[in-house]
Parts: C-alpha cells; sequence; structure tokens
C-alpha cells in the first residue's frame, strides 16, 4: 500500500496542509507558547513598544504576524474544561496560601507564629447515604443495622456492604423518598452565607472568650482566613479554611499574648456550632433552619508537623488541590442547563439528577428566586466561589498573575536588546472568537500531552 492511498483523518490533513503554507511557523509557535490551553481566546489588533524618553517606536507586533488573529490562554481555573490552564490556577493558589503560612509575596515570615488553624466545616445531613467507612485499615459495614429495620417507604434502613472506592452507590441515599431533597439545593445555595455568619459569630466568640468587646477586639487583633469548596459524593460542598489569628494590622503585625491555638481552635468550634441562617420559602417546602454539620474538624498548623498538627506545605497542597475541582467531582455536568427538556439528556445518576431537578423546580418559584437556583442548577445549588479569602490572608491571584507577566516581558525584552531601556506598550486588542481549527487543535493536544508527562 503506498502513501498516496491512505485516508488520513481531517484533522491530520489539515495540519499537513498547514505546514506547507507561509507563517506555519508563527502559527506553531504562538499554540506551542499556551501550553496546549484547551479553550484560547483569539485577539485581533496591534501592539508597539515606544521608548518613554525619546518616544520613538521600537518594535511593532500585529495580529497579522499570527495568521491574522493572536491567541492567549483562557485562563479557566477548571481541570474539566482546561488542565493547562487549570494547573497555573492551581499553583498560584499554592503559593498565595503557602504566603500566608511561612511567608513571601509581601508577607513577612513572622507569620509563620501566628496562631492558625486548618478547620473543615461540612454539611448536615439530610438523609442516609451510602458511604465507606474504615477503621484501623479495614473496611467496614455501610450502615449496619438491625436485620429487617426498615424506613417509613419500605426500604432497607440499613447497609452491611463493605463498599469498594470505585462503588457508583458511594454517595447515593438508602431510600431517595426520605431524602429531603428541598433541604439539601436550599443548604447548598445558602451555604456562602452561612459561612459569611460563621466568620462573624467567630470574632464575637474570641471576643467573648477574652473579655472584649467587638471594638476592643478589633483594635487588637485581625482574623483571617483562606478557604476553598470541596463537592462531596452526596453533591454537597464542605469548606476547608485555613483561619489565622494576626495583630491588628493583619499578617505583618504581631498578634496579643491572648491570641494562642488553642483558643482559636475553641472557637472556631464553638462558632461553627452556634450559627444559623433561616431558609426562604418556609410556607412551600416547610421551615428550614440552616446550619453546619456536627463533624467538625480542627487541626493546628505548624511550619514542620508534629504530633496531631499539619505542616504549612501540605495544607497549601489540599487546599490547591480543590481550587480547580468543579461539582463533576460529585458526578454533576460542568456546563450551565438552559432549559427543563435537557434534563433527560444529562449523563448523571439518580441522586444527582434529582438534586438538579430540585434546583430548576425551586428555581421557577418567586419566593427563591434570589437564590438564582437555574442559573446554579449545574452546580447542584451552590453559587459561591470556589475559592476565597480575606482580604489581608496573603497575596492576591491578580498581583500573581501580574508578577508573571512583568517577568516575562522583561525576558522579552532582553530577548530584544532592549532590557535596560525605559519603555511602554502601546495597544489596542478586540475579542475575536475562541477555541480551535481541528489542526490547530490537534497540536495543542500533543503540546499538552507533553506537558503532563513531563508533570508527572
Amino acid at each position: 500500500m503506498t502513501t498516496s492511498s491512505l485516508t488520513l483523518p481531517k484533522d491530520v490533513s489539515a495540519l499537513i496542509d498547514r505546514a506547507g503554507e507561509p507563517g506555519f511557523e508563527a502559527w506553531r509557535r504562538q499554540i506551542i507558547r499556551l501550553g496546549g490551553c484547551a479553550n484560547p481566546i483569539h485577539l485581533v489588533g496591534t501592539a508597539t513598544v515606544v521608548d518613554t524618553s525619546t518616544g520613538e517606536a521600537l518594535l511593532s507586533c500585529s495580529s497579522d504576524l499570527y495568521g491574522g488573529r493572536l491567541l492567549t490562554a483562557c485562563g479557566n481555573r477548571r481541570a474539566t474544561v482546561c488542565p493547562t490552564c487549570a494547573r497555573i490556577y492551581q499553583a498560584d493558589t499554592y503559593q498565595l496560601i503557602r504566603a500566608g503560612l511561612v511567608g513571601g509575596k509581601t508577607v513577612g515570615e513572622e507569620v509563620s507564629g501566628h496562631s492558625r488553624v486548618f478547620a473543615t466545616l461540612t454539611a448536615p445531613s439530610f438523609g442516609a447515604v451510602h458511604t465507606r467507612r474504615e477503621r484501623d485499615g479495614r473496611v467496614r459495614a455501610c450502615r449496619p443495622r438491625q436485620t429487617g429495620e426498615s424506613c417509613p417507604h419500605g426500604s432497607p434502613a440499613g447497609c452491611h456492604t463493605r463498599h469498594a472506592v470505585d462503588d457508583p452507590r458511594l454517595g447515593e441515599p438508602l431510600c431517595p423518598p426520605c431524602y429531603d431533597y428541598a433541604g439539601a439545593v436550599l443548604w447548598q445555595a445558602q451555604s456562602g452565607g452561612l459561612w459569611h455568619r460563621f466568620v462573624l459569630e467567630l470574632r464575637r466568640e474570641i471576643a467573648r472568650t477574652t473579655g472584649l468587646s467587638r471594638g476592643e477586639f478589633g483594635e487588637s487583633a485581625r482574623l483571617s482566613y483562606a478557604k476553598v469548596a470541596e463537592y462531596q459524593r452526596r453533591g454537597l460542598v464542605h469548606f476547608h479554611a485555613v483561619i489565622r489569628l494576626d495583630g491588628p494590622e493583619g499578617a505583618n503585625s504581631t498578634p496579643p499574648g491572648w491570641a494562642t491555638t488553642a483558643l482559636l481552635s475553641q472557637a472556631v468550634r464553638g462558632a461553627a456550632e452556634r450559627v444559623r441562617l433561616l431558609a426562604p420559602g418556609p410556607d412551600i417546602v416547610g421551615p428550614r433552619l440552616l446550619r453546619f454539620g456536627e463533624q467538625i474538624d480542627v487541626r493546628p498548623i505548624s511550619a514542620f508537623g508534629a504530633g496531631e498538627r499539619l505542616t504549612s506545605a501540605a495544607v497549601a497542597g489540599y487546599i490547591a488541590k480543590y481550587a480547580t475541582k468543579g461539582a463533576e467531582t460529585a458526578g454533576a455536568v460542568d456546563g450551565r442547563i438552559y432549559g427543563a427538556r435537557d434534563l433527560v439528556l444529562l449523563p448523571v445518576r439518580a441522586h444527582v439528577l434529582r438534586m438538579i431537578s430540585t434546583c430548576w423546580w425551586l428555581g421557577g418559584l418567586p419566593d427563591f428566586a434570589p437564590l438564582g437556583l437555574r442559573r446554579w442548577a449545574h452546580m447542584l445549588g451552590y453559587g459561591g466561589h470556589f475559592s476565597s479569602k480575606s482580604r489581608r490572608y496573603s497575596t492576591t491571584l491578580t498581583a500573581l498573575r501580574q508578577a508573571r507577566a512583568e517577568h516575562r516581558a522583561k525576558e522579552q525584552r532582553a530577548a530584544l536588546g532592549i532590557g535596560s531601556w525605559p519603555t511602554v506598550t502601546v495597544g489596542t486588542w478586540s475579542y475575536a472568537g475562541r477555541g480551535y481549527s481541528p489542526e490547530a487543535a490537534l497540536l495543542a493536544a500533543s503540546v499538552r500531552e507533553g506537558g503532563a508527562s513531563r508533570g508527572a
């Protein structure tokens, strides 16, 4: 068989044809420069580097040099959307969290001596679900009950199965009619508000414990935090947070003597147990007093770890890991739902479909309109930020990105021989679309796979 008789895939054939066109190398370089970004943004326009001391134009760049369009990375944080940009977001989040624990990025090293804990706040139970339990390295029965015991709907009240890690029943209710889907969705939609109240209550709790008024507390100490939301198999989020006590000016000021780790740990537990939020629509779905679950974990953090303490690096890595994940980890979809007819085609398990359907039902009622449940149905009702921090915890993602952009610009100016010149870039760029042509997608995929293998 000769080469000419082979039938090549369309994307391969298109890439071969592109290789023979003028400007192929410039086109290829800009795709490689994106590192395999899955959904780049297209820009059209021009930019000029100007010497600010003389007004002379040193260098001009136009989208015409790149086949008519300049590509830039999408910057999406979710690994299911763009693995390449998600890795960068994860690395930035790691640096942001770590700086608030050991210093760096405008934060002094003395912050490592401040009291700080790693807290996990979970959702309450809305009904029994299948779960995997382990103790002393052995897998235990899911939910042991007496044989023959059943729920009001006749389903078994317990489960004696020792579930495998990949068991599809994990997270599914033992009895779907018994599960409080309305309560679960409303908790999910207002969990961000519950966190906000928790932070306010935590300040009050510390002030009460130390015998200070809220005003006196603000004059002597500051509470800082960074948190991330993680989806559980049952489709509800729980929050992992670094919580720190500083002096009144933040990370770079010395906290008062009473700001101990033991006091902070006790206050976190007390505030989490006390905070409540009344859900809307009691006349429709019954009264709901929203709160955090009983499983509250609070662990001290140290620079190197000792006993029950976590290391700063471990905490930063853990939070960064979940900053790039979404509801897809619970079996949901990663794109918005625009119509009720789409529900029947969703490739999701029964429990997730019931949560999405409950979001759609409640979202169409006036009492629940402020929650935007239909907008966030694909997120199972959660519309809050996946990662957030208090203003003075540490640096910002914007600052990290700006520093990276300036570093790359400095390298580029040095390569062009104008590194020491005072310059400014003047340009006009406009949005012209996004995505890849088939041949560009093929090249980007090979770049992405190469980067993933090097990272492994």
